[in-house]
């Protein structure tokens, strides 16, 4: 992420919009008062009047995170919100403990991550797009109604700077540790009467920051990533047209995990360097966004095709040889192109004591992935490696399709989606204070996948893959479903604060495993995952004086068929065994627990922030998952740690007339958590304490800022996600960085 930043302001609670009460907030801004808006809500909305739970980064402080370097920074600034960091690049988020940690691109995550009211439909997309934000805005709980499918968890917003006439425009070059350089730049403003247009850009080279202490240095990860985004504005007055278009790509090396059974230092990997692979990955999309009056209505549509290519690997075992043997070395890469093309539309009106929403949505996503493993160094052309990678002959079958050794697995794997759905949001003031929100949502979604799974032998005979002789795994299947989802909320207004109650549920949807293909059951009824489903009740209050703002909120959630990577044991050919794992579900869980934000502004120029979520999510398993029921049952849900806490201070003063000094700084806590569902020790994170600081000097007449910043100044070496395989190999956290820039506004 090239810039990031805590909270200037954040509340609790699950999201339903009031938008009766737009009108309000426009008003208060317009009578200078210091009003923080959201627009998550669809409508905007003060902060203090949503019935529910909303957490925002402003574009002020995301300035004050310097230093950040993708999406899974922003969990640091959020209470109750973690960032699982899969295969090292793709960013799971979960709220209050809800949502899979998984690493496989066919499903979203439980909690929906939209750009610029753009859904991104797969967890490989966030980071490309986070530069030139003007806000970061996340609502808690589920978001059946307003945001549909894949919102179990709740939604973040990411939203980029619009055209206008002002500009803002900017440059600023970075400089930090581990060589690190950046680049971000916007310009912009007024081309016509009534036309405006905004040009972003972003660069960012980083060199290792994991050492390798058994081979090639590029093992620990290099960073070389390049965005742009042109957005144009049409707006006289009456309809208007909001044109974007993006590309970023990533060209750097993909960090190797750790192996659990290695004896390292802080920080460091053991890789032989064989799985090493430079990255090509490309992310593109476009959009128009239509606003139009249409009598009392309001008319709102966005057109959006969003597509990328990935290619990328990495050293799968984590260590240079496990076990002191060889053989055993795996790697594995990743060839994956997906296109998805989208519609919203919405009418909105408001009336005396009320609103009203109506909409539609629709989709079409098409995925497709090419899934290789293999031991040592792989021969492009015969998909051979140099040596045979251990779990390929348990997948062979009862007649093996040639003498030869079975070296490398191979999975294909295609995948549509078409998801249609209707929705509408209403309110109505029962009295002057107290509001009623109803939300009610329709969705019916077409999955249909197919694939095969393919071992290769050193002959280069190859074969579908046939383990435990239950037949060739090719095969296709589709789920069809309907699902009603939606939220409910009574909120009652008194002196300067809001009192409310809700409950609301959503879903995520069900799929395709899109990894090893062991044999036909993979793509039968059996070899599927099911959709889950959350329901939340909660209750809070919120509310602020002149200089205090506050709220406090206790929410409990019904969590079934959570969706879990599970990890299996099985039986090699020669009597040993590796971890097998696949998306699947857990019988239900549940979640509860209080959460509390403190915004506390002295005297002028000095901002604290507080915030603290105590959290209890468990798993209820009574049937056998994965050949044992026992292991899950009451265990915690990933990422789930029981309590986690975050601070902020921040000031600002002038040195003299013309120069401003900037000091911020930030502390984030989290309890043990763990890394999958199994809730054994070893595969579990201690407590961890993160600290980031940042220092600026602000020369106004020239426009000129310097700045220096620091992140994880602890130096905090934390698992950011974790799987089974020969042995448990975990993720790393970047070290302690810091840098510093010069910036200009022109």
């Amino acid at each position: 992420m090239k810039s990031s930043g805590y909270a200037v302001f954040s509340l609790v609670a699950c999201c339903i919009p009031a938008g009766a009460m737009a009108q309000g907030a426009n008003e208060e801004l317009r009578s200078g008062n210091e009003a923080i808006v959201v627009t998550a809500t669809r409508q905007p909305l003060l902060i203090e009047r949503v019935p529910g739970s909303v957490l925002l980064l402003d574009e002020t402080a995301l300035e004050q995170a310097e230093g950040a370097t993708g999406a899974e920074d922003l969990a640091e600034l959020l209470p109750g919100v973690e960032a699982a960091v899969a295969n090292g690049t793709q960013v799971a988020f979960q709220i209050r403990g809800i949502g899979a940690v998984d690493h496989q691109a066919l499903t979203p995550t439980a909690a929906a991550v939209y750009a610029d009211g753009v859904f991104q439909a797969t967890n490989v997309q966030t980071s490309a797009l986070l530069y030139d934000l003007e806000r970061v805005e996340v609502l808690k709980g589920p978001q059946g109604a307003l945001y549909g499918r894949n919102a179990s968890a709740g939604a973040v917003n990411l939203i980029s700077r619009r055209p206008d006439a002002e500009g803002a425009n900017y440059a600023r070059l970075g400089y930090g540790n581990f060589d690190r350089v950046d680049l971000d730049a916007a310009f912009g403003g007024r081309i016509g009467e009534g036309a405006y247009a905004r040009l972003a850009t972003t660069y960012v080279r980083r060199s290792p920051v994991l050492e390798n202490v058994a081979g090639p240095a590029e093992a620990g990860g290099e960073t070389d990533e390049f965005g742009i985004r042109l957005s144009t504005l049409l707006d006289r007055g009456g309809p208007s047209l909001l044109l974007r278009g993006h590309y970023e790509q990533d060209r750097g090396i993909n960090t190797m995990p750790r192996n659990s059974s290695l004896e390292l230092g802080k920080h460091q990997i053991e890789s032989a360097g064989d799985g090493v692979q430079d990255s090509d990955n490309a992310f593109y999309g476009v959009s128009a966004e239509y606003t139009a009056p249409l009598g009392d209505w309001e008319l709102f549509s966005l057109t959006a095709f969003e597509g990328y290519r990935q290619n990328y690997g990495f050293d799968f075992d984590g260590t240079a040889a496990p076990f002191g043997d060889p053989s055993l070395n795996a790697n594995l890469s990743y060839a994956r192109d997906f296109a998805q093309f989208s519609e919203e539309a919405r009418l909105s009106r408001q009336f005396t004591g009320g609103s009203e929403m109506l909409g539609v949505a629709a989709s079409l996503e098409d995925f497709s992935q090419r899934y290789t493993i293999w031991c040592g160094e792989l021969d492009p052309q015969t998909l051979v490696g140099s040596c045979d990678y251990v779990g390929a002959p348990g997948r062979v079958g009862p007649t093996p399709a040639s003498t030869s050794p079975a070296s490398t697995l191979v999975t294909d794997i295609a995948q549509e989606r078409v998801s249609l759905a209707a929705f509408t949001y209403n309110t109505l003031e029962l009295t002057e204070r107290l509001t009623l929100t109803a939300g009610l949502r329709l969705t019916y979604e077409d999955i249909r996948g197919q694939g095969e799974g393919v071992h290769v032998f050193r002959d280069g005979v190859r074969a579908l893959n046939n383990r435990d002789g239950l037949g060739p795994a090719i095969g296709g299947n589709v789920i069809e479903t309907t699902r009603l989802s939606g939220n409910v909320a009574l909120s009652y207004a008194f002196g300067g604060a809001n009192a409310y109650v809700s409950i609301a549920n959503g879903y995520k949807s069900g799929g395709f495993n899109g990894e090893i293909a062991n044999n036909a059951l993979h793509y039968a009824d059996e070899g599927l995952f099911a959709a889950e489903t959350v329901t939340t009740i909660e209750a809070g209050v919120k509310g602020k004086t002149a200089t205090l703002r506050y709220s406090l909120a206790g929410f409990y959630s019904d969590y079934q068929d959570p969706q879990a990577r599970i990890f299996v044991e099985f039986a090699l050919p020669d009597g040993s065994s590796i971890v097998s794992n696949s998306l699947s579900n857990l019988d239900e869980a549940r979640s509860y627990g209080v959460e509390a934000q403190l915004g506390w502004t002295p005297v002028s120029g000095l901002d604290l922030e507080l915030g603290g979520v105590w959290n209890r999510a468990r798993i209820r398993q009574d049937s056998a998952i994965g050949g044992n029921a026992d292991l899950y049952d009451g265990q915690p849900l990933p990422f789930a740690p029981e309590f986690s806490a975050n601070a902020r201070v921040a000031y600002q003063a002038r040195v003299s007339r013309e120069v401003r000094l900037g000091l911020s700084g930030s502390a984030n806590f989290r309890s043990r958590f763990y890394l999958d569902p199994s809730g054994l020790p070893e595969r579990s994170q201690g407590d961890v304490l993160t600290l980031a600081s940042r220092a600026s000097l602000a020369f106004e007449r020239s426009g000129i800022e310097i700045s220096i910043w620091g992140r994880n100044l602890t130096n905090r070496d934390y698992a950011v996600s974790g799987y089974g395989f020969i042995g448990y190999n975990t993720f790393r956290s970047d070290p302690r960085t810091f840098g510093g820039s010069v910036s200009i506004t022109l």
